[in-house]
């Protein structure tokens, strides 16, 4: 079992707020983290068919055998629930009373909102960090392979056969639970095609072209896998000079490893001199930077930068004290070319910065000029 480092937020807030809403992908841990945090807890699992039926039939006299709390796992399967409970909060505010884990956000922030505002700390688990798989010697490649959910590395799982259960288990089912796609073959080739376009900028149409699917059916798509925790957009940074600026989104996925799957790598191997390694590299960057920020509780707000003419920075990172421009090379040799976009970037929003950084995949730590050079295991920074 791996020791989360969000756990010690969630206490934090368990002391503040009557619930707990946690969120994240499927696989990512939060079934263990909640039963590791809240074991004197009754835990209700809405997967099942019958406590489902159960809670969605007689939603008052479900809940009246956990007045002292429980821990409700995948409550989006029950949408009701939470209407019921805000009742039962508002009566009896004891902190940390009732926990509650989803992996549809959207739907799930929607019933939240609607029913639980002010009353629940929503917090979102994403698979392992850096820092949470410390103990494992594994080199970068096998790290960018095998994606970081917690079973893969504790059960020593194979690599390919996980994120084709995954796939086959998580996503087809809880796509045809919230749209209704008539062909899975097209749907499984746009996954491909959008794995392809990884740390590029989305264009839907030609998206659209090489699917076979109309625009509306691609969005649709996209929102979907937004909801399961699947693929996050990363928004372009503009600010006064918005008409020099791209203002379309970049595609990422929330986990390497099912992106390496999705783009038919084989082998950890195959990935070191793959096309898109520097792509998966990017990804990965960009995760362990998202996921340093949730884990102490914070909702960072991530960005790119890129101008008409090509200049770009991959990653700015919105910040109370400033802007955080971070350059992400997947090279292992360092370059001082590394440091243009940051540049750029620099002269135009100067005053606005607070640091600038280059990521890349070589062992060296240094500072040159006014930019931090960070080797890739050694991401610790967070937003602020």
């Amino acid at each position: 079992m791996f020791i989360r480092q969000i756990s010690d937020y969630v206490l934090k807030i368990s002391s503040q707020y009557p619930v707990i809403t946690l969120t994240g992908p499927r696989q990512s841990g939060k079934t263990t983290l909640v039963k590791t945090i809240f074991p004197q807890k009754p835990y209700v699992s809405l997967e099942n068919p019958d406590v489902r039926a159960h809670a969605e039939d007689d939603p008052r006299g479900f809940l009246k055998k956990y007045e002292n709390g429980a821990i409700f796992d995948e409550i989006q399967r029950a949408p009701n629930i939470p209407s019921y409970l805000q009742s039962m909060v508002d009566e009896n505010r004891e902190p940390g009373r009732f926990v509650l884990t989803g992996s549809q956000q959207f739907s799930l922030s929607a019933q939240i909102s609607q029913s639980l505002a002010g009353r629940t700390a929503m917090v979102r688990l994403l698979p392992l960090s850096l820092a949470e798989l410390s103990s494992q010697n594994s080199t970068l490649d096998q790290l960018l392979f095998s994606g970081m959910y917690p079973a893969i590395h504790d059960k020593k799982l194979d690599v390919s056969d996980y994120y084709a259960n995954y796939l086959e288990t998580y996503v087809e089912r809880d796509l045809r639970q919230l749209a209704n796609v008539g062909d899975l073959h097209l749907f499984h080739k746009f996954l491909g095609c959008l794995a392809a376009r990884v740390g590029s900028l989305l264009n839907m149409s030609n998206l659209s072209n090489d699917v076979g699917v109309s625009m509306p059916t691609i969005q649709r798509w996209i929102s979907i896998l937004e909801a399961g925790y699947i693929v996050f957009l990363l928004q372009p940074f503009h600010k006064n000079i918005s008409k020099r600026l791209i203002k379309t989104p970049k595609v990422y996925f929330y986990d390497t490893g099912l992106l390496s799957y999705l783009l038919k790598i084989s082998t950890h191997d195959a990935l070191a001199t793959h096309q898109m390694r520097g792509p998966v590299f990017e990804n990965f960057v960009i995760l362990e930077i998202m996921k340093n920020s949730l884990n102490i509780g914070k909702r960072p707000q991530l960005l790119f930068f890129r101008t008409q003419s090509g200049d770009e920075v991959d990653l700015i990172v919105e910040e109370e004290k400033g802007l955080t421009a971070v350059e992400i090379k997947s090279s292992l040799t360092w370059d001082k070319s590394f440091l243009k976009g940051l540049n750029v970037f620099s002269d135009l929003f100067g005053q606005e910065i607070n640091r600038k950084v280059v990521v890349f995949a070589g062992e060296e730590n240094f500072v040159i000029a006014d930019s931090s050079v960070m080797s890739w295991d050694q991401i610790r920074f967070e937003s602020k």
